[in-house]
C-alpha cells in the first residue's frame, strides 16, 4: 500500500512538471531552463574540511574501599583503569598548519588520536589543547593539500535561518542532514560550564560532536556537540557552539597552548520579569548586576550594582548566563564594549577583561610525563608553575611530582609561566630534567 501511493505521488510531481509519467522516469535537473536547486555544489567544497576522529585511551577512575577491606587492599582509595575506544568529528580550520577545532568530550583522555580525511588519507593527530568548561579542542595534523573551512560570523544569526549539519554520526562516515536555526543563546541547559549554543533541528547523533554546522553559503557557524535525546536518538533538538566563540577559544589555544579566561568581575542573575517592574523596564532581556567586586575589570570601567546589561560588543544578550559565556570565551586582556541601563537611562562603558586566577590547564596536553597533574602559573613568589593536583598512580604521581611542588625550570632554562613550560618541552625530546621547589628546597625530577 505504502509502493502504491509513493508511485501515485512520483505520477502526480511528474505530471506536474510537465513529464511524462514512467516506472524509470528520474527528476530533472532544470525545468523551464532553471536548475533544480541543490546544496550538492556546497556540500562538493565543504565536506573535505570536515574530518571523522577516531580515539584510544584508558579512563581511570577511583573506587572508595570499604574500611571492612582496608587490611587486604591498603589505602581507603583504589584506582581503577579501563580501557576505552570512540568516534567523534572534526572541521579542518587552517589548512597550512593543519588545525583541527573539535570538542574536548571527543578527545578527553585519549592516548591515541586518528584523523580520517574525506579522501580516504589517515593520520595521527597530536592534541594542542583544550578547554573543558567549554568543550572545546583544538589538534593538529602534517599531511599536504588541506581543505579548511571558512568562518561565518556567528553573532549575525536569525532564529529560521537554514544549516546543514555535517559529522561521522555512528561511525557511517560523512553524513548531512538540513535544517534550521531554531534557537539562539541557549544556556542553562548543564551540559557545560559556559553555555551560548545555538540550536538547531538538523538531525545530530552520536559521533557529529566537533562536527560542522554550516550556513547555505558552506561558512562555519557552529561546532555541534550535543542534543536532548529522551529515546537515545535525534529528536530534533540539537546544540552547537557558535563559531565566533570557537574562534576565541582556538585562537588562544594556538597562542598560549591553553585558555586564558578573561574576567568581568560582577556577580548577578538574569533579569526576571519582577526586576524588570521594579526598574521600570519593557524588557525582559538582559544581565542583573548584583555586584561588582573591588579591583575588578567591571569597576574600573564604572560598572555599579543595579546596573542591567544589555548588550556585549554591540549583540544583545538574553541572560546573565550567556553574558558569563561571552565574557569566559574572550581572553584576558581583551577590550570589551558594554551597554547597560541605569536609572532608565543608557550607559556605555569600555571594559579590559582581567585574568581568571587559578586558571588551571591539565598537564597531559604539555607534555605525557606530567599526565595526571593540575597546573597553573604561581600568583607567588617564586615564578614558575605551581601544581594545584595530582591524580594517584598517574604517570605525573610516579616521576616523583607532589601537589604544591613549584617547577621553576627545565635543565638550565628558567620557566616563569605555563606558557614557557609549553614551548620549552614542545621543542625538546629526550630526557628533561624538572627543577621544582618543595618545601622550600630545590631538586630535580628527571622526565623522559
Amino acid at each position: 500500500m505504502n509502493l502504491k501511493i509513493s508511485l501515485i505521488s512520483a505520477s502526480i510531481l511528474a505530471l506536474s512538471l510537465g513529464f511524462a509519467p514512467s516506472s524509470q522516469a528520474a527528476l530533472p535537473h532544470s525545468v523551464s531552463g532553471q536548475s533544480m536547486p541543490s546544496l550538492a555544489p556546497m556540500l562538493e567544497k565543504v565536506m573535505p574540511a570536515v574530518v571523522s576522529i577516531s580515539v584510544a585511551g584508558t579512563q581511570k577512575s577511583t573506587r572508595r574501599i570499604p574500611e571492612a577491606f582496608r587490611p587486604f587492599f591498603g589505602s581507603g582509595e583504589q584506582v581503577q583503569s579501563r580501557p576505552f575506544r570512540g568516534l567523534g568529528s572534526g572541521v579542518i580550520i587552517d589548512a597550512k598548519k593543519g588545525y583541527i577545532a573539535t570538542n574536548h568530550h571527543v578527545v578527553n583522555n585519549a592516548d591515541d588520536i586518528k584523523v580520517s580525511l574525506s579522501d580516504g588519507r589517515q593520520f595521527d593527530a597530536k592534541l594542542i589543547g583544550s578547554d573543558p568548561e567549554s568543550d572545546v579542542a583544538l589538534l593538529q595534523i602534517d599531511p599536504d593539500n588541506l581543505t579548511a573551512i571558512k568562518q561565518s560570523d556567528s553573532d549575525v544569526l536569525r532564529v529560521g535561518d537554514f544549516t546543514v549539519a555535517i559529522g561521522n554520526p555512528f561511525g557511517l562516515g560523512q553524513t548531512v542532514t538540513s535544517g534550521i536555526v531554531s534557537a539562539l543563546g541557549r544556556s542553562g541547559l548543564n551540559i557545560e560550564n559556559f553555555e551560548n549554543f545555538i540550536q538547531t533541528d538538523a538531525a545530530i547523533n552520536s559521533g557529529n560532536s566537533g562536527g560542522a554546522l554550516v550556513n547555505l553559503r558552506g561558512e562555519l557557524i557552529g561546532i555541534n556537540t550535543a542534543i536532548i535525546a529522551p529515546s537515545g536518538g535525534n529528536v530534533g533538538i540539537g546544540f552547537a557552539i557558535p563559531a565566533n566563540m570557537v574562534a576565541n577559544l582556538t585562537d588562544q589555544i594556538i597562542e598560549f597552548g591553553e585558555v586564558r579566561r578573561g574576567v568581568l568581575g560582577i556577580a548577578g542573575q538574569p533579569l526576571t520579569s519582577e526586576l524588570a517592574k521594579n526598574f521600570g523596564l519593557k524588557t525582559k532581556h538582559g544581565a542583573f548586576v548584583n555586584q561588582v567586586m573591588p579591583e575588578s575589570a567591571a569597576e574600573e570601567a564604572g560598572l555599579e550594582a543595579g546596573d542591567i546589561i544589555v548588550k556585549v560588543n554591540g549583540k544583545k544578550i538574553k541572560s546573565f548566563l550567556e553574558l558569563r559565556a561571552r565574557i569566559a570565551t574572550l581572553g584576558a586582556g581583551s577590550t570589551v564594549k558594554l551597554e547597560a541601563i541605569r536609572d532608565g537611562q543608557r550607559k556605555k562603558f569600555t571594559v579590559k577583561l582581567k585574568n581568571a586566577k587559578n586558571s588551571n590547564v591539565q598537564a597531559r596536553a604539555i607534555h605525557p610525563a606530567l599526565d595526571g597533574a593540575t597546573l597553573s602559573d604561581n600568583d607567588g613568589t617564586p615564578s614558575g608553575v605551581i601544581v594545584n593536583k595530582l591524580e594517584r598512580n598517574s604517570p605525573a604521581a610516579r616521576i616523583g611530582l607532589k601537589e604544591d611542588d613549584i617547577i621553576i625550570g627545565i635543565d638550565r632554562r628558567k620557566i616563569k609561566s605555563l606558557k614557557a613550560l609549553r614551548s620549552y618541552l614542545k621543542e625538546r625530546d629526550g630526557i628533561a630534567a624538572l627543577r621544582i621547589i618543595r618545601n622550600e628546597r630545590n631538586m630535580y625530577l628527571i622526565i623522559r
